[in-house]
């Protein structure tokens, strides 16, 4: 029995046959549904902040508003464990159905409530709320969603198949700096803080029932039913945690650099424009939807090389390239602050996002068996993204303003993308050490 179990583990499913479509838009709809969600809040953030969190400093606001937006992060392990555990269990439709439905709930709170103005101090109290469904929600999403995407594609073509989940979060960009850009341009300063906000968020409530449609109608995995038919991982969880500890911290480790890239030049980004170099509110999510689409369009690229030139080979390139790169980028923002630089930036940042995430996913689903999968995929991402990610907007706002430097954001993405070549080479070494069956 267990040699079955460990050969399913290290021979993926063949669907060679046809090609797994309808499985991947399943898995990736709710995946760009909860990162809409979380970049809406992001982009928003300032006047979320006034709204909810008022004080006397504006700047204190931002970071009260902020450091909700790093809240919803601490439910991401928690969500990794209780929905990962559920996706190794039950399987991975009902958790990816779960997820979503936790999201819209989240989402809801956050469009429908009353500001700190109407109802005092209950107000900020159901936005930490609200964020911290949408963090529960989120941390169980990675783990299933890569899961069901992987074990639904040819063994040859994981790493172009998993990548769609980054592509969909490119798409998610698309939409929520778009939507952002045209309610900023066709509103005023007043009406955009009063309700034009709302429309924002509650664009993805309606999105949302679609996702969860499109979940109920799929079909659980065929390597999941496999594994389940021999045996059932009754703790998924305390398999992780006890035998695939090293593969765990260093999962951590890849993943940090990319995700700290990725919230501070995507997600901080429009704040940044807007606060430290005096971009319109319009031009600043320009700039962000310019990633997005890059994103969108070149993941799946980078997947397919990782699937040809292997996973490690392309990863460690981009991570080298994103720690050498930070620094002149915020340095020419910071010389030619204008719209033209900002939208060449973060064309390069696009770029550089979708050559590290990539190939993560499936590299991540590598290194996990089938009967602690997600799991494992749920807990390496969403601590990464917890404690290098989540609270990244807090940390570069905090310590711009203690260093009154400017340049202050790329010293942490350039130290957190060497730890990530660190663990990238860890993992290929220990990879190549592992037995085959």
């Amino acid at each position: 029995m267990s040699a079955q179990l460990q050969t399913l583990a290290v021979e993926p499913h063949n669907t060679a046959a046809r090609q797994p479509w309808k499985e991947i838009c399943a898995a990736s709809i709710g995946n760009a549904l909860e990162f809409y969600d979380l970049l809406i809040y992001g982009y928003f953030a300032i006047i979320i902040g006034k709204l909810f969190f008022p004080a006397d400093s504006e700047t204190t606001s931002l970071l009260l508003s902020v450091g909700t937006f790093g809240i919803s992060f601490v439910m991401r392990p928690l969500g990794a464990i209780m929905l990962g555990s559920y996706a190794d269990r039950a399987g991975r439709k009902p958790s990816l159905t779960l997820s979503i439905t936790i999201m819209m709930i989240g989402t809801g709170m956050i469009a429908f409530a009353p500001t700190y103005a109407q109802i005092g101090i209950a107000s900020p109290i159901i936005i930490i709320v609200a964020r911290m469904l949408q963090g529960f929600s989120t941390g169980g999403e990675f783990g299933a969603a890569t899961a069901y995407m992987v074990e639904h594609a040819d063994g040859k073509r994981r790493g172009f198949f998993a990548s769609w989940q980054l592509s969909t979060q490119g798409l998610a960009t698309v939409l929520a700096a778009g939507i952002s850009a045209l309610l900023s341009y066709t509103l005023t300063d007043a009406q955009l803080s009063d309700w034009g906000w709302r429309l924002a968020f509650a664009f993805g409530l309606l999105v949302g029932p679609v996702g969860l449609y499109i979940r109920n109608q799929i079909d659980e995995t065929p390597e999941f039913k496999k594994v389940k038919a021999i045996k059932a991982e009754r703790s998924p969880l305390r398999t992780v945690l006890l035998h695939e500890t090293t593969n765990l911290l260093l999962g951590i480790g890849v993943v940090s650099g990319a995700t700290a890239f990725n919230y501070v030049h995507k997600l901080y980004m429009p704040t940044y424009a807007l606060k430290q170099l005096h971009i319109p509110a319009t031009s600043s999510f320009l700039g962000a939807m310019i990633t997005g689409v890059v994103l969108m369009i070149t993941a799946p690229i980078f997947g397919a090389m990782s699937d040809r030139f292997g996973r490690f080979r392309v990863l460690s390139i981009a991570l080298m390239l994103i720690g050498l790169t930070s620094y002149p980028l915020f340095l020419i923002l910071n010389t030619w602050p204008t719209v033209t630089t900002l939208i060449a930036v973060q064309f390069l940042v696009g770029l550089l996002i979708a050559a590290c995430l990539g190939p993560i996913p499936a590299m991540l689903s590598d290194i996990f068996p089938t009967t602690s999968r997600g799991t494992g995929l749920a807990l390496s991402y969403n601590f990464s993204v917890t404690i290098f990610g989540g609270f990244a907007p807090l940390l570069v706002t905090w310590m711009i303003s203690a260093t009154d430097n400017k340049m202050a954001p790329s010293f942490y993405v350039m130290a957190t993308s060497a730890i990530s070549v660190i663990a990238v080479l860890a993992l290929a070494q220990r990879m190549k050490r592992r037995p085959q069956s």
